[in-house]
């Protein structure tokens, strides 16, 4: 019989992330907007590779948040367990993002995969902190996108939400939301049609974000 590995601890991940760290990797994060102080400098095909090593574990996701590592907040994306993950953590950790890209790959990869993502989406849209609801709304586009069962009626509720938030002037936020807009159009020609109306009437509006969403999601969408 074959002994199981032993689960690698915080410490050994942190030095391995050290060990792939490269100055050259970390200056380039400035120049796709990634505010990231605490960082090694790490190519995500590297992160990618790492977390199959590790695979998944929910205690170690925990600890690697806790050291604030750039790099290991992503790492956890991969490492954390979607069905372990509760509700109170899940908002713990979304209080903390302050770059798109840790917020796009913990949606991406592991928020959107648990039963309580759209909860999350529509608490979270509601927010203030623009991290926090770039996360409601980009974790709306990753539902949209990887959900494969559910029919139109479980996101045509929620196109008001986008729109309640559309005037909202942060970069982060408005490109969130024609993200979120644009991959609900891609699940039907019915749900496209309801987006393009709602981009119309953004479109069309007064506020500058809402027009920019408006028009961006018209031209992505074909419309």
């Amino acid at each position: 019989m074959t002994a199981r590995a032993a689960r690698p601890d915080v410490k050994s991940v942190v030095t391995s992330l050290r060990k792939l760290g490269s100055a050259s990797v970390r200056e380039s994060y400035a120049r796709y907007g990634i505010v990231a102080p605490k960082s090694f400098g790490i190519a995500m095909n590297r992160i990618h590779r790492l977390a199959k090593e590790i695979g998944r574990d929910q205690v170690l996701a925990g600890e690697l948040w806790k050291t604030g590592w750039y790099e290991a907040r992503l790492l956890v994306a991969f490492v954390g367990e979607p069905a372990r993950l509760t509700p109170a953590q899940m908002e713990r950790w979304a209080r903390d993002f302050d770059n798109w890209a840790v917020c796009d790959t913990l949606c991406f990869h592991l928020f959107d995969r648990t039963p309580h993502a759209l909860a999350m989406v529509r608490k979270w849209s509601r927010r203030e902190e623009e991290f926090v609801r770039r996360a409601g709304l980009a974790l709306l586009a990753c539902v949209a996108l990887h959900d494969k069962e559910s029919g139109d009626a479980k996101f045509t509720p929620l196109l008001p939400l986008v729109e309640q938030v559309a005037d909202d002037e942060r970069n982060f936020v408005k490109k969130a939301a024609s993200w979120a807009l644009r991959s609900m159009a891609r699940r039907s020609a019915t749900l496209k049609a309801k987006v393009a109306t709602l981009a119309k009437r953004l479109a069309g509006s007064k506020g500058a974000a809402s027009r920019w969403i408006g028009k961006d999601v018209l031209r992505q969408i074909g419309r």
